[in-house]
């Protein structure tokens, strides 16, 4: 990784006008409103090519309302010098950046790469939130979309799972931050060509093509099979993100007007009702009891199949009991033996 001699301001200069345009229509199109001085975004940047795109589209389009920062994981030797390359990078364009340590206790047991993530989206989200900045803006762009649908359909994923990431959403549980991906139009090519063309040489992670991982393969297959054209296969996930919204929609119509609500129980009536909405209530009746995300798939399906049946069916300690309504209310405690 390097930097070309190139003067400062060369590096957004090198930028195009058209570019800058495209993304500010982008971010308008998917935060609602314009970063300013005292209300900046914050930039999460790891070196790579589609971040370092992102913090020089959004110097080059919101001048005096960028800051950014990195997020060292401590995963790999050369995460400390990678941070300081992005701090050097930030200082000669102007714009603030901060180098977020790692928290080893969020990355213990599970998928590595899942702790990871959720580790570095809370540090995002308190330092967001101590910079004073209403979002947090990532750099998943248009080849994202296309890894992820392949990954998801390989797995049996439902139409969520299969769905387009959300250009907008909450950045962490609990915080007001808001989570913006103002790229998924982008591709790959387009945002290597941006940084090049600022004479930046940007980092290559090496884990983003070992065999050993899932998205890693899926990105081989990707760029050796002509007939899977990134692009096309995020128009797919995009028309699935439509459907899941109109799903979404007409579930909330429907649990407004079938769910009865009390303390710690529900009452819902799920007659004549398809299948995925009929899903969709009791996992949303299990929630609300339970106050905690309910398991998904098969686990849920069993519970509708032994409740359509007649049994008394519990999941997630939430006992469902069959009838015209069916009753949700917490499982009694187990006694000791």
């Amino acid at each position: 990784m390097r930097i070309s001699a190139a003067s400062d301001a060369s590096l957004i200069d090198a930028i195009a006008g058209a570019d800058i345009a495209r993304f500010t229509d982008d971010w308008r199109a998917a935060a609602g409103q314009m970063p300013r001085a005292e209300a900046p975004v914050g930039v999460a940047v790891s070196g790579g090519t589609d971040s370092l795109a992102l913090l020089l589209l959004a110097r080059a389009a919101f001048p005096d309302a960028v800051v950014a920062a990195t997020v060292d994981h401590g995963l790999r030797a050369e995460s400390a010098e990678e941070a300081a390359f992005v701090a050097t990078i930030c200082a000669r364009i102007g714009v603030p950046h901060a180098i977020l340590p790692p928290c080893p206790a969020m990355l213990a047991g599970g998928n590595l790469q899942d702790r990871a993530r959720a580790m570095r989206y809370r540090c995002l989200a308190d330092w967001a939130s101590a910079a004073g900045a209403p979002w947090v803006a990532v750099a998943h762009q248009q080849d994202d979309l296309a890894e992820t649908f392949l990954l998801r359909a390989r797995r049996g994923a439902g139409l969520g799972g299969m769905a387009a990431m959300l250009p907008l959403r909450p950045l962490a549980r609990g915080m007001t931050t808001t989570l913006v991906r103002p790229l998924l139009g982008w591709s790959r090519v387009e945002l290597s060509a941006l940084v090049h063309a600022a004479g930046i040489e940007p980092v290559e992670d090496s884990s983003n093509c070992h065999p050993r991982f899932d998205r890693s393969r899926v990105r081989t297959l990707l760029a050796e099979t002509p007939e899977l054209p990134p692009a096309r296969l995020a128009l797919a996930a995009a028309n699935l993100r439509d459907a899941e919204t109109a799903l979404a929609w007409v579930a909330e119509r429907e649990w407004a007007a079938r769910a009865e609500v009390a303390d710690r129980w529900v009452a819902l009536d799920l007659a004549a009702l398809p299948r995925e909405l009929r899903r969709r209530l009791v996992a949303r009746a299990l929630r609300t009891v339970a106050d905690a995300p309910p398991p998904r798939g098969s686990g849920l399906d069993r519970l509708i199949a032994a409740v359509d049946a007649g049994k008394v069916a519990t999941l997630a300690g939430v006992v469902v009991r069959p009838g015209p309504r069916w009753r949700f209310a917490p499982a009694p405690p187990h006694r000791s033996p």
